[in-house]
């Protein structure tokens, strides 16, 4: 049978025959083909001359597969190109492991795959090795009459290898008293996003996924020279969770102020109703920054000229006061501890 006669995935295309290949002809070389995936072996022979790379993974099961702003395969490739650029590398190469649920519609697949190139092509990174698997689809009960039902879905393992950019030194051993923090833009939008698209809600504003490649306005504001500490993205357990690990790990405190956290109002209406602190909810295209104080407005300036920069903002500073924690000091003229979420305060949302 002629692999584009299915309008759905089925258990045989994962099987290794004459449909897996038409799977792979068909639906992903002719958005992904280039000359390292292209010719179809085990791996990728890749050129290099450096004595160090940065490798990483993350696997992705959001569902929906696809909510305002973006999808699974969107998230798969910038969460791990992010995580490389957070490391001080440029990205090289991805790799993209596909595991496809039985029954889901060809057309499904066809967005997000044109999904992750378009993702790829901003990122300016290519996938140079995968993998399909096709197994059966989840069951559940279909509503008030309790008759099964399969609900087929996706899920994506991506690998990432990058370039360390010259000069550049982040740890967050580096991280010091009189440091300053910023976070580039707007807070909580993708958690958020994925929680109303699976609820069924709409707001009057809009409200969409930040997902983002980051490694370009990364990039820039490495090479601008500032001293620049620490950083990392701010996904599961959102700026709570980043500055709590950075307190615990440094035995230092961090005071925010609520008046500077850059949230838009549809993002504080949105977690007023769900009953989430902005600061816990995920984010799929911002980074938090730790840097020298005398540096920090250079940096800032450096985030503000890129798109996914516009609304940086310096948030907070860190100070020697012991005990080690995180407080934000709210507009009203209040305190609170800031801590990283228990466990998960959403369903799974990447």
């Amino acid at each position: 049978m002629p692999g584009n006669a299915l309008e759905r995935v089925v258990v045989a295309h994962g099987g290794g025959g004459e449909l897996t290949a038409a799977l792979v002809r068909e639906h992903f070389l002719p958005k992904l083909a280039n000359g390292q995936l292209s010719p179809l072996t085990d791996g990728a022979i890749l050129d290099w001359s450096r004595d160090k790379l940065v490798f990483t993974t993350d696997s992705y099961v959001v569902t929906p597969l696809e909510f305002p702003g973006g999808d699974i395969g969107r998230l798969a490739v910038c969460g791990t190109v992010n995580d490389l650029a957070v490391m001080g590398a440029r990205p090289i190469a991805l790799s993209l492991g596909m595991i496809l649920e039985e029954g889901l519609p060809m057309a499904v697949l066809d967005r997000i795959v044109a999904s992750i190139e378009a993702a790829c092509r901003e990122a300016g990174v290519l996938i140079v090795t995968g993998d399909t698997k096709v197994i059966e689809a989840r069951r559940g009960l279909s509503g008030a009459a309790g008759e099964p039902a399969f609900f087929p879905g996706m899920y994506i393992n991506t690998a990432g290898i990058g370039a360390p950019l010259p000069g550049a030194k982040l740890d967050v051993s580096r991280v010091h008293p009189g440091d300053v923090i910023l976070v580039s833009g707007a807070l909580a939008e993708h958690g958020l996003t994925v929680l109303a698209a699976r609820e069924g809600i709409e707001f009057d504003s809009n409200l969409a996924s930040d997902a983002a490649p980051l490694n370009h306005m990364i990039q820039s504001a490495l090479n601008a020279g500032a001293d620049i500490r620490f950083m990392r993205d701010a996904t599961r357990g959102g700026v709570a969770g980043v500055l709590a690990d950075i307190s615990e790990q440094r035995e230092v405190s961090i005071v925010i102020e609520e008046a500077d956290l850059p949230i838009t109002p549809t993002a504080r209406h949105a977690s007023e109703m769900f009953g989430l602190d902005p600061l816990t909810v995920a984010n799929e295209g911002k980074v938090v920054i730790v840097v020298a104080a005398r540096a920090a407005e250079s940096v800032l300036n450096e985030l503000r000229g890129h798109p996914c920069g516009r609304q940086a903002a310096i948030i907070g500073r860190v100070t020697a006061e012991q005990p080690p924690l995180v407080e934000l000091h709210t507009v009203s003229g209040g305190e609170r501890i800031v801590q990283r979420p228990y466990g998960e305060e959403l369903p799974r949302i990447c």
